[in-house]
């Protein structure tokens, strides 16, 4: 996915600009002609500009995940209470402590009063509400559900913030036991090793090769940590340059799932965030068709995500989704039947419920099988480079005794 920058026009003639993630021109074209908007300009944002636009853009962003959570459980309470949908509203703008969630709210209020569907008012706001929150809304306005489809909302991002956390959490141990190693071999290279080299400057005969090795390393640091830096900070801008290519995400995920242990948790993980999706999407109302076209914008991989889309040609063709999906080999086969029994059964929503909790307990298990490797391998990592560092210090000195004597 690439990021643009656009400028359109709306049907009162305002010019709205702003900046959308798309796979090409064409789908931000047909985006903003979504929104009943002309387009006027659309420009590529690339490299090391984009970059750095995607992080300006990311800490104006005001309302999260969290926010609209609270938003869709707060909302779903005071409609199941009686109040009407303007009055809820109102209520909330009043009682929110959060700026910029109340001028949101009074702007949906708004809209509402002057005619527009709740869901038509929220389609104002598509850099706060993502898409699938607005599908499943306009869906439970369809089938006069609105408060039942915030139930589920609520439901749907709470699961997938459980299953987001519990893989941080998991990561949290293992990531500062890797910068603490880190740190630790830096301060032996940068401030130990240099005052072993000063007195081994006088030795009159050479160093041994793995002394010289660790003391060139503690020079290096000492002098160009600023070049390494650079050289860290530049890769990272050429990574994600060169990932903002559609080509080169689809091979970089493509290879992401080839790899022992990790490849396989982000399968799962991917499996378990689309099952959930189109779940909910299905118990809300949606056509199987826009539940899986919707579904795959959800999905952080695009290997796995070009396989769902091409599976959803043939569903429209009238194929099922079971079978293509297996044609396409990009979720587990597991899955996949579960999803083929719920297919046969007619209750397709509640198969992938039971799928997106058994891969959701799978992801936890794999994580844990991961931890139990990587951290015995980093400790010992680490145990190893300092042992070689001091092994190096100490065939040195040895060196030393042997000229002496």
């Amino acid at each position: 996915m690439a990021r643009f920058l656009y400028k359109a026009s709306g049907a009162n003639g305002e010019v709205r600009q702003g900046e959308m993630e798309a796979e090409d021109t064409r789908q931000v074209i047909i985006e903003l002609q979504r929104e009943q908007m002309i387009p006027l300009q659309v420009k590529r944002v690339a490299g090391l500009r984009g970059l750095l636009r995607y992080g300006a853009a990311s800490r104006r962003r005001k309302i999260g995940q969290k926010q609209i959570r609270s938003f869709a459980k707060e909302l779903a309470t005071l409609l199941k209470a009686g109040l009407p949908l303007e009055g809820a509203l109102s209520l909330m703008a009043r009682l929110s402590s959060d700026e910029a969630v109340s001028e949101v709210i009074d702007s949906l209020n708004e809209s509402i009063k002057g005619g527009a569907t709740f869901s038509r008012a929220l389609e104002k706001h598509r850099d706060v509400f993502p898409q699938l929150f607005v599908s499943m809304i306009k869906a439970g306005e369809a089938g006069g559900m609105l408060g039942e489809a915030l139930e589920r909302i609520t439901e749907y991002m709470e699961r997938s913030q459980e299953l987001r956390e519990s893989v941080r959490s998991a990561l949290i141990y293992p990531t500062i036991l890797l910068v603490v190693a880190a740190i630790s071999v830096m301060v032996l290279l940068v401030f130990v090793v240099p005052q072993f080299s000063r007195m081994f400057q006088d030795m009159g005969r050479e160093l041994p090769l793995p002394t010289q090795v660790v003391l060139a390393a503690g020079d290096f640091l000492q002098q160009y940590w600023w070049l390494l830096l650079a050289g860290l900070f530049l890769t990272i801008a050429l990574f994600r340059a060169w990932l903002e290519k559609a080509d080169n995400q689809y091979r970089w995920d493509r290879w992401l799932l080839t790899m022992p242990l990790a490849g396989e948790l982000l399968l799962k993980v991917e499996t378990a965030r689309l099952s959930r999706t189109l779940s909910s999407l299905l118990h809300n109302g949606l056509t199987l068709l826009s539940a899986v076209n919707l579904s795959r914008e959800v999905l952080n991989n695009r290997y796995i995500a070009r396989g769902v889309e091409q599976a959803a040609q043939k569903l429209k063709q009238g194929k099922g989704l079971s079978a293509p999906l297996i044609e396409q080999k990009v979720l587990p086969e597991r899955a996949i039947r579960m999803l083929q029994v719920g297919e046969e059964s007619g209750d397709i929503g509640a198969m992938l419920a039971d799928v997106a909790d058994v891969y959701d307990r799978e992801v936890r298990e794999t994580v844990q099988r991961l931890l139990t490797l990587v951290e015995p391998v980093l400790i010992v990592g680490l145990g190893l480079v300092i042992a070689g560092i001091i092994i190096a210090i100490l065939l040195a000195m040895l060196s030393v005794n042997d000229l002496a004597f």
